[in-house]
């Protein structure tokens, strides 16, 4: 049998790898997994209304990661790459494309127990994900290129995170002069300030973060978002509540002056079943208004909140057509989620959502009247059985019961059926760990 010289380098090049991770091992730990997770969706009515004669999506996506992390007493590393593509959306004979992505790269420097630096790409995890979130439902993800300093004691935790984007035109090593940053949907600078404490029955979290967007003109618009998160646990309850505030200056120049406050209580006192009820408010901008009172809830994982068929925030306007401005409407939503545990694998989940607008809707057929504040009612279903440790399936349902307040805001119809129906597949695959 004869090999090509490729072929023994590849080979020569693996055991190398092998020999190097068993080595090394014996001082450090190091882990290798991965993900795969095709989803398949039936799409008619997700996020906007359909409009009569709209038919239906139908498609599979699937995200598949490798993930490596690497650690000793003096430093850590992690890397995760990524592969989204839907399905069929390449060629049989495809010999690359552009699907292929590093999610994460980064490395941290442990200075003591209680000190460490971890700079890089990588996930901004905060809380219940409200203002920075991994945005784990879709394909992507989320993650940013910072810097994070970590202070750590028993009871409390301080991180602070300092980011600066620049992007590649001109290509390096062509850039020489000039900061500007453009082309990419980004923030151009980015500082937080997040402290964490802990009690013996409830916990509390303070926020304030940053945020510069770059301007034509070369000038940076700075809002600010300023809050704090707790929550309180009981024998049978737990209480959460969040409440934030934004100032400065929007993208566009105006002035902003935004609210968010959140708050629900959950039982769980009945066997195998838990009941949360909650409220939402994010503050809204009138169409006769000039000032933005419109809060942004940034980079949080927004499909957790506000429901699955992601009407509002989930990278998709919820404003006024007959304004002079695109800031959001704001939202108040009412819910009631229940979640029973069929069996140690299995589960079963519905929410109940009730969506109404904070400030008044101008009807566009005729701006002197105003329409009704209700925007519809939204129920989510989800099933999820456990398989193994490593493979689970899930399934859901969502239907919109829109109103012709909806109508003003996304367009579309609010007599066609508006629904949503998914299957996902979640294979979480341990290949090495030591």
């Amino acid at each position: 049998m004869f090999f090509t010289k490729s072929y023994l380098a590849s080979v020569i090049v693996f055991s190398c790898i092998l020999l190097l991770i068993s080595a090394n091992t014996l001082f450090a730990q190091f882990n290798l997994s991965g993900e795969l997770r095709p989803r398949t969706e039936l799409r008619h009515g997700y996020k906007t209304l359909p409009a009569e004669g709209d038919n239906a999506a139908f498609f599979t996506e699937q995200r598949s990661r490798l993930n490596l992390n690497y650690s000793k007493d003096l430093y850590k590393v992690g890397f995760t790459v990524q592969d989204v593509r839907i399905w069929g959306s390449q060629g049989q004979l495809n010999k690359s494309d552009g699907l292929f992505s590093v999610h994460e790269a980064w490395g941290q420097i442990n200075f003591s127990e209680s000190i460490a630096l971890k700079a890089g790409r990588q996930e901004l995890v905060y809380d219940d994900q409200r203002i920075l979130g991994s945005v784990g439902w879709t394909a992507q993800g989320r993650s940013h290129d910072v810097m994070l300093v970590k202070f750590t004691d028993e009871a409390w935790t301080l991180h602070t995170g300092f980011a600066f984007n620049q992007d590649i035109n001109p290509p390096e090593p062509a850039k020489l002069f000039d900061t500007f940053y453009s082309g990419v949907n980004n923030y151009k600078t980015l500082q937080y300030l997040w402290y964490h404490r802990e009690f013996e029955s409830a916990e509390l979290s303070f926020l304030f973060l940053n945020n510069g967007v770059q301007q034509p003109d070369s000038t940076v618009n700075f809002t600010q978002t300023v809050g704090v998160t707790g929550s309180h646990t009981f024998p049978d309850f737990q209480v959460n509540g969040t409440t934030y505030y934004q100032t400065g200056t929007d993208p566009s120049g105006a002035e902003k002056s935004a609210l968010l406050a959140s708050g629900n209580i959950s039982y769980s006192g009945f066997k195998d079943i838990s009941l949360t009820l909650g409220a939402d408010y994010l503050s809204g901008t009138r169409a006769d208004q000039e000032q933005n009172h419109s809060f942004n809830p940034l980079y949080g994982t927004h499909h957790k909140f506000y429901g699955f068929m992601d009407y509002f925030y989930v990278g998709n306007p919820h404003y006024q057509q007959t304004a002079d401005h695109n800031n959001n409407i704001g939202l108040v939503d009412l819910y009631l989620q229940s979640t029973v545990q069929a069996s140690k694998e299995t589960t079963a989940s519905v929410a109940f959502h009730e969506f109404i607008s904070p400030v008044s809707i101008v009807n566009p057929i005729n701006p002197v009247n105003r329409l009704r504040n209700r925007l519809g009612t939204e129920i989510d279903l989800v099933f999820s059985h456990v398989l193994s440790e490593e493979v689970k399936i899930q399934a859901g349902y969502s239907h919109m019961f829109g109103t012709s307040s909806l109508e003003a805001i996304k367009g579309g119809s609010s007599s066609q059926t508006s629904n949503w129906t998914w299957l996902m597949l979640s294979f979480n695959p341990h290949f090495l760990s030591k």
